[in-house]
């Protein structure tokens, strides 16, 4: 599992949409693989989402529905499940799960010692728990296995953590192993605000292909978006590496690899965030499979989630799905015609932190509500909702037309309210009343 933190799924070029984006070892395991061309988060923010694709569910369900909170930890895992059949399981670079404090209630940024707040990476642990706090790009502190502080200087982040991905993955193994890559970048460093390329790309992106979505609104884009770019090109160099030692290594035929990120990015053009939004640059995100039973050279477009990620893994392994994971394999995607035209596309998705809210997106639609009273650091959910936002994907993708209020769309309007609030139901919620906004007539 490689996970690149706030990267756009439109920044990978095998989608086809950004002529200025260079990853062309990402592009040639979506040629090998499955490329789910439409996936999406269910909570777009770090810890949340990360949560949630560990376990297959949502992120009130598990306690952690903001950053810093502890998962309840009775709910198994892709990596408990994986360990169950026989695996070790081994977890390397930012983690950003657990609640981030220790016994005595101090911030806990660094290490996370052996116990349930691993989440089941019990065979090796090391990097940090909030890695853009206790680093920056070219030197800060990081962890081995057993606890101490290896840190790292002169070298590039996402190169140091690939260099020990490398190294676990030339190891000898005496059992099949699942390794979760967790890279920070593209995401900002936190204390400068910027996104920070290493210096081989420092350059490459004076004047790059600026996504629809960005170029008419406010926001950091313009100063932040080449750094982006070259943080993506060093990703790809990592995903590179990795394929290439598998291969060297003799592991690549039987390997299977998911590549994917958190969240996505919109430079702050939405509610003042990079993400924390019901908006489909902070939603969509790259998730492409690989390896054997996967290796179909196929793109795929139905909406998808990354609920899905760890039932889909789990099956590519032999491996149960537990009854209580809320996503679905989508192995029968890939071959079976019937299958994709069962497979329901209706994504729900909560936000936290910036706004008390909630969300659907389906094939067509993005339909959003929030709590104007509620606090959105403090509350979990609400009862009382009203209207936020909805928008018509097929005619604007780049969600450019805030459609709710207009009465020529009141009755999808009314559909959608309606199925959303029994989303929040199903996911054991208290049934909320949602308030239209006044319609116009």
């Amino acid at each position: 599992m490689i996970c690149a933190d706030q990267f756009r799924a439109d920044f990978v070029g095998a989608n086809g949409e950004n002529p200025s984006t260079k990853t062309p070892n990402i592009d040639a395991l979506a040629a090998r693989g499955v490329n789910f061309g439409k996936a999406v988060c269910n909570q777009p923010l770090c810890s949340p989402s990360r949560i949630s694709f560990l376990t297959s569910m949502n992120a009130t369900k598990t306690g952690v529905w903001k950053l810093n909170l502890e998962p309840n930890h009775s709910f198994p895992t892709i990596a408990n499940c994986l360990k169950q059949a026989g695996y070790s399981t081994n977890f390397i670079g930012k983690w950003h799960v657990s609640a981030g404090k220790d016994a005595a209630g101090k911030p806990q940024r660094g290490w996370i010692p052996p116990g349930p707040s691993r989440s089941g990476f019990d065979d090796r642990w090391e990097g940090a728990n909030v890695l853009e706090v206790v680093s920056h790009p070219t030197e800060g502190d990081y962890w081995d296995n057993g606890g101490t502080n290896i840190g790292f200087k002169n070298q590039y982040r996402v190169d140091f953590i690939t260099d020990r991905a490398v190294q676990f993955l030339e190891e000898k193994h005496d059992k099949p192993w699942l390794l979760f890559l967790s890279q920070l970048e593209p995401h900002q460093q936190n204390d400068v605000d910027a996104m920070v390329p290493p210096n081989r790309y420092a350059k490459d992106y004076d004047d790059p292909f600026i996504p629809q979505d960005l170029r008419d609104l406010p926001g950091n884009w313009r100063s932040r978006i080449g750094g982006y770019y070259g943080c993506v090109q060093a990703i790809d160099d990592c995903v590179g590496r990795v394929m290439s030692t598998l291969e060297k290594t003799g592991q690549l035929e039987n390997t299977i690899v998911v590549f994917f990120s958190d969240h996505g990015c919109h430079f702050r053009t939405r509610m003042g965030e990079y993400k924390r939004s019901p908006h489909e640059a902070a939603l969509r995100v790259p998730l492409i499979f690989a390896g054997p039973g996967f290796d179909q050279g196929m793109k795929l477009d139905e909406l998808v989630s990354l609920l899905d990620l760890t039932p889909t893994l789990l099956d590519g392994c032999g491996v149960q799905v537990p009854s209580n994971m809320q996503g679905k394999t989508m192995k029968p995607l890939m071959s079976d015609s019937a299958a994709r035209k069962a497979w329901n596309s209706t994504v729900y998705i909560q936000i936290s932190e910036s706004m008390v809210g909630r969300a659907i997106r389906t094939k067509d639609w993005m339909f959003s509500v929030h709590d104007p009273e509620g606090k959105p650091n403090e509350d979990s959910y609400s009862k009382t909702y009203e209207d936020f936002a909805m928008y018509q994907l097929g005619s604007d993708p780049y969600q450019k037309l805030n459609l709710i209020g207009r009465p020529e769309y009141k009755d999808m309007a009314n559909h959608l309210r309606e199925e959303l609030k029994n989303r929040i139901v199903s996911n054991g919620e208290p049934e909320p009343v949602i308030k239209p906004i006044h319609y116009f007539v």
